[in-house]
């Protein structure tokens, strides 16, 4: 993976997406961010969706924030795999194994903008074991 340099705008952190996510444009990278975001979200609880909501730039907040399905419930043993699926279908790509390598990125970027050891250690304890496993090692 790419070495990560302090990411303080939405200009780096697509840009750092892109390169560490083996990803072709900005505007991919713009996409992926959105999906994986939004599949996100729908695994953190409220608060903590909350919480990292305020602390990330406003595009990057309502991508986590606004995301919609109907009679949801969060799986607390959501396999890595089929969070990697969700993430793919969410950007508009059906290969899950390609996924890792943005959702690494993207996850690496978030931690880096918010900047917040404790913000992290709260996202990872709300995620599945499999899930907080792609969380840790961003």
């Amino acid at each position: 993976m790419a070495t990560v340099r302090q990411i303080s705008n939405l200009e780096q952190f697509y840009q750092y997406v892109q390169n560490a996510g083996s990803l072709r444009s900005p505007q991919h990278a713009r996409r992926w961010s959105d999906g994986v975001l939004k599949t996100l979200g729908l695994h953190l609880d409220r608060g903590t969706k909350r919480a990292l909501a305020g602390a990330l730039p406003p595009e990057l907040a309502a991508s986590l924030t606004r995301v919609f399905w109907l009679a949801h419930f969060r799986d607390r043993r959501l396999p890595a795999q089929r969070f990697q699926k969700q993430a793919a279908n969410r950007s508009g790509v059906t290969d899950a194994q390609f996924a890792r390598a943005p959702i690494l990125a993207i996850f690496r970027g978030v931690k880096e903008l918010i900047n917040d050891d404790e913000l992290s250690r709260r996202v990872s304890a709300t995620l599945s074991p499999e899930v907080r496993g792609l969380w840790e090692e961003a």
